[in-house]
């Protein structure tokens, strides 16, 4: 059998290796030969997949922040629809990556509608859409969609799509995350020493607009607390040069690393972080987090303009139960000031720290059981 996987950004990559891992487990239980060829990243082919194009450092947020990467994102649909013409798969699997996947889902349901679409983590158009449009392409051209969040699930469901909740992957994930003693110990992490994670990028827009202000409320952080530490795991190598020269710049005491991000994560006493996937991971490890996203000002006006305040959470811990677990500074709020002001609460405040740990558990309901990536490939397969 060949499954074709589409997916881009480092998340994506991380999502497609768990779940070709889990299809090849699967695959080797039911006696079937697999193929994958996909759309991703290094991950992706670690865990066995033919890569027809890197897309794990093309994304951007925000209309201006994607124009540098319209080409490049045109390429690799050419690209990957070009293959598709040429050697059919017996299965198509997007993952999230919502522009693109939404061209190679449209253009499967029109040339070739006989070979299945599985839609796994969908756009959060359940979040925040703003018109039906792109939930009623979605749902034309998706066979069958598999629903990493119950309010997911619902929405598709009530649009016309044939839904499965298969939980979240990241559920998965940190079965495999070591304890904090271990994680410390790793490290090298003192008992005394306040390990503090910094996640200022993923995306290359997000230096620009996170990460001065990230590390600015790192260096008063640094000047009350003098125990205090920060551990940045890279999410990309490339990002390396641009933040070690931030970190002399800013005069913190700082480890970049690299290929230890679940160690950082286990070992951390609070984490400062952009909004995005990796929030769930930090709230699975129990570690109190700060969000922040900034922006361009002008895709900030567009955006408001058009959906009129619809967002009321952007980080994916507050969306799952649709309350202010996390605190999250967007756009003109994202300052130094407000990100001292709750990490300094979240460090020396054990009540609100305790909170934030019972709301953990309390949002944990709603991603699902183990087992999530082998439930999603059985669906797929």
């Amino acid at each position: 059998m060949r499954i074709f996987i589409s997916t881009g950004e480092v998340s994506g990559d991380l999502q497609g290796s768990l779940l070709i891992s889990a299809l090849k487990r699967q695959a080797v239980a039911i006696r079937l030969e697999l193929e994958i060829v996909a759309l991703g990243g290094e991950k992706m082919v670690e865990a066995g997949a033919i890569l027809l194009g890197n897309t794990s450092s093309i994304g951007s947020m925000g209309i201006l922040e994607g124009l540098p990467y319209v080409l490049p994102t045109l390429q690799v649909q050419r690209q990957a629809i070009a293959s598709l013409k040429q050697n059919p798969p017996d299965l198509v699997v997007l993952i999230d990556y919502m522009t693109p996947n939404l061209e190679i889902g449209t253009y499967m349901k029109q040339h070739l509608p006989d070979v299945p679409v599985v839609y796994y983590i969908a756009p959060q158009e359940w979040a925040w859409s703003i018109s039906l449009r792109r939930t009623n392409r979605i749902v034309g051209f998706t066979d069958k969609l598999l629903a990493i969040f119950p309010q997911e699930a619902r929405y598709f469901r009530e649009k016309g799509a044939k839904v499965s909740w298969v939980g979240h992957p990241l559920v998965d994930r940190m079965q495999d995350a070591p304890s904090r003693e271990v994680a410390r110990a790793t490290l090298g992490i003192a008992p005394e020493e306040i390990a503090i994670a910094l996640l200022p990028a993923s995306r290359r827009q997000e230096l620009k607009y996170l990460l001065p202000a990230i590390f600015q409320a790192a260096q008063t952080i640094q000047a009350k607390l003098p125990e205090v530490r920060f551990w940045i795991p890279l999410s990309l190598e490339v990002y390396r040069q641009p933040i070690e020269a931030a970190i002399k710049r800013y005069g913190l005491r700082a480890t970049v690393i690299s290929g230890q991000q679940m160690e950082v994560f286990a070992a951390a006493d609070l984490a400062i972080s952009k909004s995005g996937t990796v929030n769930l991971e930090l709230a699975l490890l129990n570690v109190p987090q700060v969000v922040v996203y900034r922006l361009s000002r002008l895709t900030a006006w567009i955006a408001r303009k058009i959906l009129k305040g619809s967002i009321t959470f952007a980080s994916p811990p507050n969306l799952v139960v649709m309350k202010s677990i996390v605190p999250e500074f967007l756009q003109e709020q994202a300052t130094a000031e407000n990100i001292t002001q709750a990490a300094m609460e979240l460090l020396l405040n054990p009540s609100r720290r305790e909170q934030t740990l019972l709301d953990y558990e309390e949002m944990r309901q709603s991603l699902g059981e183990v087992g999530v990536c082998d439930r999603a490939a059985q669906e797929i397969l």
